[in-house]
């Protein structure tokens, strides 16, 4: 697969296409969330952050993004 091939994934609940080659860190950066801020689970297991740029991101993947809510 080259670098602009798309590929299907679920994100937070949505199917999304998104180029083939992005590790989690890379798929943050590219939808502009900060990866210090939230939790990402892929394929139900949670990941720790320092795994972000060493998991790559596959066709069918299921992936949930968790913003922390602050309150007072």
């Amino acid at each position: 697969m080259s670098s602009t091939e798309q590929i299907q994934v679920r994100l937070n609940g949505k199917d999304r296409d998104i180029t083939f080659g992005h590790t989690v860190q890379s798929l943050l950066e590219a939808i502009e969330i900060n990866p210090l801020a939230v939790v990402v689970e892929v394929n139900r297991e949670i990941l720790n952050r320092d795994q972000y740029s060493d998991v790559g991101i596959h066709e069918g993947d299921t992936i949930e993004v968790v913003h922390f809510v602050g309150g007072g």
